[in-house]
């Protein structure tokens, strides 16, 4: 399984949906409940924050990589767990 990372705001609409949509699809696929994600608050981590390249919230990476970046879709969130899984 794959490192998951997303960088939100507490009080960002779109993050609030993002997180909305991780925890419906963990609770509707057993199989999508495995993947960890690592939550960084980031204006509560700038010392993490600064090391990556992204300027909105919602930011998904996996492994490192950022695969996701600003208002974010179920069927998107779906795709990223899905994609750390492999």
């Amino acid at each position: 399984m794959k490192n998951v990372k997303l960088f939100y705001q507490k009080n960002c609409p779109y993050c609030r949906k993002a997180i909305g949509y991780i925890e419906e699809l963990k609770g509707l696929f057993p199989e999508l409940g495995k993947v960890e994600i690592e939550m960084i608050e980031e204006t509560e981590s700038p010392e993490i924050t600064d090391g990556y390249d992204y300027f909105y919230v919602p930011t998904f990476y996996i492994d490192e990589v950022k695969v996701h970046e600003g208002e974010v879709t179920r069927e998107k969130v779906e795709e990223i767990l899905r994609k750390a899984l492999k």
